[in-house]
């Protein structure tokens, strides 16, 4: 992930007057140098045109795809069975939407994008497969009704359904790729889609239970188990796929591989939707040999791209502490997770946490965007950011330390 050319590798700035001390996290506050002053107040950058565009134009589609979604899932579920099943659906969406704030922790992502992830999978996405559904269906001949069931099941829902959820991955990449930046970004917005999804289509399979069947409790009970309880991160390793792989693409970001790997991408989220779809009377032996493998080889390959996170952060800081801007004891502190709760508890016992955590955060931020430098993504743009964000650290700095 740290992987630079050598023709796009460019110094750190070097610091003005010295290098700093460090912070003295293990013993009683300092003044270090820098401005000095209160809290840091950061220069509030110029939201880009994308962003503007991702905020009004998906709030716009989520607020219109309302009228459909809202609808169809009232006509299927009924008043009760809808309340019912928004209630219940909030249990599988609460395990995904923990999943995306353990993994986008070491660098959190903006929340209007995570918003609008959100909106995208929960109403935009479930809009566009009922639109698209009925023209999908009738280029296909069917032999009887079990037929048309298996079609659907296997090919019509992993097709239209991922096709839609990553629709929004290639907008956010496309739109905001100052935040798209690497797998890690991928996974988190693709789960954070898919989340949405579940959500929706999570209403529509309780509120069907409580609504159509004769002793509501017990199948509800059983969709739940099935849907709840052992598959709530189905539709997010399906959609998660495409953001890993669209996450590399952003990596060396172009319009012709974004949009490649948005195809591309398509494929596995595809594959694993309808290896899942078509476990019939296996289905135990399926879910035991292949999903649960499927899961914890996820949990893996998550871990060892945060893991790769954490070197990035490292590697970057340590070129700036070259250049003076923060001591190899910082780096060890801002790099590591055991550094960052020994500094996020010093700085409480001084009731400055706020602005150690703060402090983090950009410096984390500041090793991301060298990153964007150094791979040759808008560069002037990145390097404008670059010295805005350095001032901030000082200013940070000097707030930490009182």
């Amino acid at each position: 992930m740290g992987h630079v050319e050598p023709e796009n590798y460019r110094p750190a700035l070097v610091k003005s007057g010295g290098p700093v001390h460090a912070l003295p996290v293990h013993a009683m506050p300092v003044n270090v140098g820098g401005p000095q002053g209160g809290a840091a107040r950061g220069a509030a950058g110029r939201r880009s045109a994308g962003l503007l565009a991702l905020g009004i134009g998906g709030g716009g589609l989520a607020f219109l795809s309302l009228f459909l979604v809202v609808p169809f899932l009232l006509a299927n579920t009924g008043p009760a069975g809808f309340l019912a099943g928004f209630v219940v659906s909030l249990i599988p969406l609460s395990a995904v939407l923990l999943a995306v704030h353990v993994i986008d922790r070491w660098e959190p992502e903006p929340r209007r994008l995570l918003f609008f992830a959100f909106a995208w999978g929960a109403a935009v996405s479930v809009a566009v497969t009922l639109l698209v559904q009925p023209f999908f269906v009738l280029t296909f001949q069917f032999s009887g009704e079990a037929d048309f069931q298996t079609y659907m099941a296997t090919v019509q829902a992993p097709v239209v359904e991922e096709s839609a959820k990553s629709l929004g991955l290639l907008l956010l990449l496309l739109l905001a790729r100052k935040h798209f930046d690497g797998p890690v970004d991928g996974v988190v917005f693709a789960f954070t889609i898919a989340g949405g999804f579940a959500f929706s289509e999570n209403i529509l399979y309780f509120g069907r239970a409580i609504a159509e069947s004769a002793s509501p409790a017990t199948d509800l009970a059983q969709i739940f188990l099935l849907r709840g309880v052992m598959s709530p991160f189905a539709h997010a390793l399906f959609t998660g796929t495409t953001g890993l792989i669209m996450g590399f693409a952003a990596r060396r970001w172009h319009l012709g591989v974004s949009v490649a790997a948005y195809f591309i991408g398509l494929l596995p989220a595809m594959l694993l939707h309808n290896r899942w779809n078509s476990m019939g009377q296996g289905f135990l032996a399926d879910y035991v040999l292949i999903q649960v493998p499927i899961f914890v080889l996820a949990i893996i390959g998550i871990v060892l791209l945060r893991v790769a996170e954490n070197r990035l952060t490292r590697q970057r800081l340590l070129e700036y502490a070259a250049a003076g801007w923060f001591t190899p004891a910082e780096v060890a502190m801002l790099a590591t997770p055991s550094g960052r709760r020994t500094a996020l508890a010093w700085a409480g016992r001084y009731n400055r946490r706020r602005h150690m955590k703060a402090f983090v955060t950009a410096a984390t931020q500041l090793a991301f965007t060298r990153q964007r430098i150094l791979s040759g993504r808008d560069v002037r743009q990145h390097q404008a950011e670059e010295h805005q964000q350095l001032q901030r650290i000082l200013s940070l700095r000097a707030a930490v330390a009182g």
